[in-house]
């Protein structure tokens, strides 16, 4: 298990080079100069010409990238070409917003879901499952950005019991925690409920209801676990959709996070801003599928046993070699 996990930290590596060798290129071809964005319309020729020198936006690509992947390796994001500010202290106050949105709206994506798949795949075909298995197809096909104004709309400027921007107290955290979570939470429901629905058919199910077990224990001591496998692949994969998600939600709620961040580097062509973002939520995300797989392996007791027998094969090799 533990080289496992040493085998996926080491693949961040070129996975992130992947990723910010893709965003810097994209970056120089979308339109726009950055001196000229950074420093106003009114600007004499000769300042953009020291701008650029001062940034190194004068050199091919090739050395703009390296230079800049140079201050990485040590920690060093940059500095904003609009803020002026180290780019490593603006997400580190806004990555605490982000994280909260994204890890709150995923932990009531989990448990919601959960309970939900659970209770439509027990109430199979009745009212209570048709019902949500056509609310959920509905809840799917809306936008998140459609979603956030509709209920900015009635529960802000009709009913004003919500307030519209900012993150400041609980009744701000409301509105965009229903946006993130809800899209989510009736995918991870549809699937926990096909996932519970394989498992309940399954011969020992039968079996234990036979031997007069109650259905609440068959259901949380034998079905539950069991059905948690591809719940998990799910649940890791809608933690980066939480994370892309917050972009708009920020945006649209004026929150001051790091999506934010990102959409406002984009417009104004910040380059290093822009790419300090990137890595950062790279990170996130791929630190979260190593965490998914991790108790994926945990979860099924096959991968588990082939860890095992890994192991068992490794000590065997050690005692054979010290007996020579």
């Amino acid at each position: 298990m533990v080289s496992y996990i040493i085998k996926r930290l080491l693949m961040i590596i070129p996975m992130l080079v992947g990723v910010t060798i893709f965003l810097f290129f994209l970056l120089a071809l979308t339109p726009g100069d950055p001196a000229e964005m950074a420093l106003g319309g009114n600007v004499k020729q000769e300042q953009i010409e020291m701008f650029r020198q001062q940034h190194g936006l004068d050199k091919p690509l090739p050395i703009q990238y390296l230079n800049y992947m140079k201050g990485v390796v040590v920690g060093n994001l940059g500095i904003s070409f609009y803020t002026k500010q180290s780019v490593t202290t603006m997400i580190a106050t806004r990555v605490g917003v982000t994280l909260f949105l994204t890890l709150t709206s995923l932990a009531l994506t989990i448990i919601i879901a959960l309970l939900l798949g659970i209770a439509m795949a027990v109430r199979q075909n009745s009212f209570f499952d048709n019902f949500m298995r056509v609310s959920t197809v509905v809840l799917m096909s809306m936008p998140q950005f459609w979603m956030a104004l509709m209920l900015m709309l009635l529960f802000t400027v009709r009913m004003g019991w919500l307030p519209s921007t900012g993150l400041t107290s609980v009744k701000h955290a409301i509105m965009p925690l229903v946006c993130l979570s809800l899209v989510p939470i009736t995918m991870c429901a549809r699937t926990g409920r096909a996932s519970m629905l394989g498992v309940l058919n399954q011969d020992y199910i039968r079996t234990a209801r036979a031997k007069g077990l109650r259905y609440q224990y068959i259901i949380r001591r034998h079905a539950l676990k069991n059905s948690l496998l591809p719940m998990v692949t799910i649940y890791g994969r809608m933690m980066g959709n939480c994370f892309a998600g917050a972009v708009v939600i920020e945006m649209i709620f004026g929150i001051n996070g790091v999506g934010k961040m990102m959409t406002e580097a984009l417009r104004m062509k910040d380059v290093p801003a822009m790419m300090g973002s990137v890595i950062i939520s790279a990170v996130v995300i791929i630190v979260v599928n190593l965490l998914t797989d991790l108790v994926y392996a945990f979860i099924d007791p096959q991968i588990k046993s082939i860890y095992l027998k890994h192991r068992r094969k490794h000590a065997a090799a050690q005692v054979v070699n010290a007996d020579e």
